[in-house]
């Protein structure tokens, strides 16, 4: 769907900050000067998200994970809404130095939170004394905060999706070491040299910010339709071909 630079207006995607704290590596995304604050190109911005998103579409229908990335308090909520309604992966709790760099460790500590549920599951966990209980109950109730969201992910992700990239910027460290794709909304105050796939967009407005994921969302989900309707096609061919000798021998036995 073409994003329509109407609808990126009225969610005020174009308002970045004030001059006096722009990066000037933003200079091609700025449209004019307004009161102070620095006005986004719309049309720019429409652009990259059509780039991105058939970028992203392509990540997902490859398989691969996208990780989505936002801790300040406007972009939350909606990332992880937006993230887990396409079944994607997303931090929006305090980073964890090493989620990326440092992977084998966090997949760990997710497995130590397996082994908690099952011995839960199993009646370990009653056998511990009250104190142990209540630290075991802390340590799970820890991980599921900051690791929750992320249980599902058992290899490096495809890309990283981030909400503003000066707060996230050891995440950009991490993916950037790795050659792990970067696709982020940009505001005026931030260096767009450090993304692979800019969205030059207000990230600090929830409207702005939910107006951007939904596109982005879309996208992705396009790319996840597409990789369901080829398995679907080669299943379809697997089972033809599994049924093709047992037409053949009936035909045959019909024809004696």
């Amino acid at each position: 769907m073409a994003v329509e630079v109407k609808e990126l207006l009225e969610a005020g995607v174009h308002f970045g900050h004030l001059t006096r704290k722009w990066d000037p590596n933003m200079a091609p995304y700025v449209y004019m000067e307004r009161n102070g604050i620095h006005i986004i190109n719309l049309y720019k911005t429409a652009a990259k998200i059509d780039e991105a998103g058939a970028a992203l579409a392509k990540i997902a229908a490859s398989g691969r994970k996208i990780l989505f990335v936002a801790t300040k308090k406007q972009a939350k909520d909606i990332v992880s809404e937006k993230a887990a309604s396409i079944n994607m992966p997303y931090i929006t709790e305090r980073w964890p130095g090493g989620m990326l760099t440092n992977f084998v460790t966090i997949r760990k500590a997710i497995k130590k939170m397996a082994t908690i549920d099952r011995m839960k599951k199993d009646g370990t966990f009653n056998t511990l004394s009250k104190k142990e209980r209540l630290q075991v109950d802390r340590l799970r109730a820890k991980l599921e905060k900051n690791l929750g969201s992320i249980v599902d992910m058992t290899r490096l992700p495809g890309a990283l999706f981030v909400v503003d990239i000066k707060r996230e910027h050891i995440a950009i460290k991490e993916a950037q070491k790795l050659n792990i794709p970067i696709f982020a909304m940009v505001d005026t105050n931030s260096d767009p040299r450090e993304v692979d796939y800019v969205i030059p967009a207000n990230d600090d407005a929830s409207k702005s910010i939910d107006k951007i994921l939904t596109h982005v969302t879309e996208a992705i989900t396009a790319g996840l339709n597409e990789r369901k309707a080829e398995k679907a096609e080669k299943d379809a061919a697997k089972a033809d071909k599994k049924s093709a000798p047992k037409k053949a021998k009936a035909s045959k036995e019909e024809e004696e």
